[in-house]
Formats: structure tokens, C-alpha cells, sequence
């Protein structure tokens, strides 16, 4: 339990910290919309808070930083777990398959990030292209989506296991790859609305080139016209895909819990227990980090655009959304806590030991006692064996 208090206290800091960072530059204006310019129709107009967020520390070293941090982390720890499930898992399960996806769906953004890191470190300034920028912006929220959807899959998963442990494996497997099939397929067509609107905007100060930061007002008595679509969509997506999964985790792990609290067995469940409760905190920081801000303030910001409010607080927005994208690194640690295979299987692959050396391994322990009091494995001649399989 101290590890998960642990892991509450630091999305806690991060939060703050995003806070802090943002409330400085977050002015007062309009926030990130411009309009065009009446002599130069190719270039856009922003306020003075506009610009000074654009140039501030946040944007152009602290998210630049992160993402980098990111990508070190995410890339080599989404790549070892596919390895890990395609190569190194014989016996698939319903869960496997889902946080395979899941890594998939992570590594498919990760190996995005140097176009926004060189992004943010050229001062924001995009140099890519308006098709690039599109990509990249489908990538990173089709990313979120699916870590939601597959994340809401194994809470349902992990449920089912417990309550239903006589369950046909070969049904669930077929199940759950028809499932991730289907979730693929909802986020490539969702994602198709993100292609339909401009996302670079050409500023005429300070001289940049903006991916996905300044939505451009076309009738700024009527700017609702201009942000119609990215409006209804976040708004949808908030709903559909981050609200009803939010709802069907929290019920699977209230049922989960409860299915424990009738087990007979009381070390078999107080063990279960501790590893629901672990898990259930992973889900909590991921979704408090990465999820539940980045969401809220997606809606809110085009909400408020659409009326043309004042001060809609896009330092904190920006924040929240480079934020969402740490569910790249949280992640692995919910393949570690929800699957003991994955654990071995990551543990023998550091040591670079094949699968047919772990079998002989396994069998030649299995053929020994264990002993308590050494903690190794005795042979009936006497011979003592590390455990390290």
C-alpha cells in the first residue's frame, strides 16, 4: 500500500506542477485562436498572451523535455513487451491480447514524438507540413483513446478471470480478438475528423508555423463556425470513449473486490486483494495524469472557444494534453502487476536467456524440493539450486 500511496503523491506533484507552470503565462486574452490577417491572408494574427505562451519555458523546454523522457522510456518498454507477447508468451489469453494491443497502440505514438520534440525545440515552429501535422495529431489522440478502451478491457478481463475461472480460454481468446479488432477499427474512423480541419496555422508574429496550437476564427462575431467540428468531436469522443469506459472500469473493479471479499481462501484472497488494489491504483494514477485533465480540458477549451471567452486557460490545457501522453510509460507497469508471465518472460529476456533454456530450467526445478529455510531448490542428493528462473 505504500507503494501506491507512492504513486498517488506523484501524479499529485505533476499536477501542481503543470498548474503552477501554466498559471504564470496563462494571461489574460483569448487563448490560442487567431484570426487572419486583412494585408497578408497567408499569415495569422494572435494576441500578446498568445505569443508569450508560445515562446515561454513551458512550451519550448519543459514539454520538449518530457516528451524526450517519454520516448527513452516509452519506445524500448512498449517494444520489449510486443517482443515479450508475440514471441516470448506460448499460451495466449484474453489478457495478453489485450495489452498487446494495448503496447501496440502506445508504440504506434511513440515512435511519433521526435516530430513534436524537434516541434517544441525549434520554438514552435512546425516544418513538416500540414499532412504530417495531421497524422501526428490522429496518432496522439487515437493513442489516448485506445489506451481508455484497451485499459477498460483488461479491468473487464481482470473481473472475468476471478469470477468465472472455469471459463472456455479458446471462446474468451476468440472473444477478445474480436473485440481488439473492433476497437482498431472504431479509432481509425473516429479518427477520420481530425483530417477534415486545418490544424497549421502561420503566424505573423511571432514567425512560426503552429501544429494544432492556434485555431484559426475566420468571423470572430461568430467563431463558433470555425471550431464547429473539433467542438462536436471531443465532445463526442469525452463521452463515448473516455466517460462510458471510465464508468465500465469502476463498476468491473467494485465487482472484482467484491468477488474477492467472498473468497473462502482468506491468504489466497488477501493476496488477490493486494494485487487488485495495486492494479486498481495503476488505473487511478493513469487515468488522473493522463486522462481525466487532459479530457476536461479538451472540451472546456473548444467550449469556450466557440463563445469566444476570455482567458480559457490554454497554458493548463497544453499541459494536460502533453501529460496524457506519460500513459505511454504507465502502462508497462499494468502488464507487470496484471500478469506474472510477463514479469518471468520480461525477467529472462533482460538475461538473455531463450525459451528452450528457461523449459529446461523449469523442468530441472520442478524435478527438486523447495526449501524455505535457504530459499533455493534441493535435489533428493543434496544439491542446492538458485531460483532465478
Amino acid at each position: 500500500m505504500a507503494s501506491a500511496r507512492d504513486l498517488t503523491r506523484t501524479a499529485c506533484v505533476w499536477l501542481l506542477l503543470c498548474c503552477s507552470c501554466a498559471s504564470g503565462i496563462s494571461g489574460k486574452g483569448r487563448g490560442h485562436f487567431g484570426e487572419r490577417d486583412p494585408q497578408q491572408s497567408d499569415r495569422v494574427v494572435v494576441d500578446q498572451a498568445a505569443v508569450q505562451t508560445l515562446q515561454s519555458p513551458l512550451t519550448t523546454v519543459f514539454f520538449p523535455v518530457l516528451y524526450i523522457l517519454i520516448f527513452v522510456v516509452g519506445l524500448p518498454a512498449n517494444g520489449m513487451a510486443i517482443w515479450v507477447f508475440l514471441f516470448r508468451t506460448k499460451k495466449k489469453h484474453p489478457s495478453s491480447i489485450y495489452m498487446a494491443n494495448l503496447a501496440l497502440a502506445d508504440l504506434l505514438f511513440v515512435i511519433w514524438l521526435p516530430l513534436k520534440i524537434s516541434y517544441h525545440l525549434d520554438g514552435n515552429d512546425w516544418v513538416f507540413g500540414e499532412p504530417l501535422c495531421k497524422v501526428l495529431v490522429a496518432f496522439f489522440y487515437g493513442n489516448m483513446y485506445c489506451s481508455v478502451l484497451f485499459i477498460a478491457c483488461l479491468s473487464v478481463q481482470r473481473y472475468w478471470v476471478v469470477a468465472h475461472p472455469l471459463s472456455q480460454q479458446r471462446k474468451n481468446n476468440k472473444v477478445a480478438v474480436g473485440v481488439c479488432v473492433a476497437i482498431w477499427a472504431f479509432i481509425w474512423v473516429t479518427s477520420t475528423p481530425l483530417y477534415l480541419y486545418q490544424h497549421t496555422a502561420r503566424l505573423k508574429e511571432p514567425n512560426i508555423t503552429t501544429c494544432h496550437d492556434v485555431s484559426i476564427i475566420h468571423d470572430p462575431e461568430n467563431p463558433f463556425d470555425s471550431v464547429r467540428l473539433p467542438f462536436y468531436y471531443f465532445l463526442f469522443m469525452a463521452l463515448a470513449v473516455f466517460l462510458v469506459p471510465c464508468v465500465v472500469i469502476v463498476v468491473a473493479y467494485v465487482l472484482l473486490l467484491r468477488v474477492l471479499g467472498n473468497c473462502m481462501d482468506d491468504n489466497a484472497a488477501s493476496k488477490n486483494r493486494h494485487k487488485a488494489v495495486v492494479l486498481i491504483v495503476l488505473v487511478l494514477v493513469t487515468f488522473l495524469v493522463c486522462f481525466v485533465p487532459s479530457n476536461v480540458m479538451l472540451v472546456l477549451h473548444y467550449a469556450l472557444l466557440k463563445e469566444g471567452v476570455v482567458n480559457n486557460g490554454y497554458g493548463f490545457y497544453t499541459s494536460t494534453l502533453c501529460l496524457s501522453s506519460l500513459n505511454c510509460c504507465l502502462d508497462p507497469f499494468i502488464y507487470y502487476f496484471v500478469s506474472e508471465d510477463f514479469r518471468n518472460h520480461v525477467k529472462n529476456t533482460l538475461l538473455c536467456r531463450s525459451s528452450r533454456t528457461v523449459e529446461r530450467m523449469r523442468v530441472s526445478f520442478s524435478s527438486m524440493k523447495y526449501s524455505r529455510k535457504s530459499k533455493s531448490y534441493v535435489s533428493d542428493g543434496g544439491t542446492t539450486q538458485s531460483s532465478s528462473c
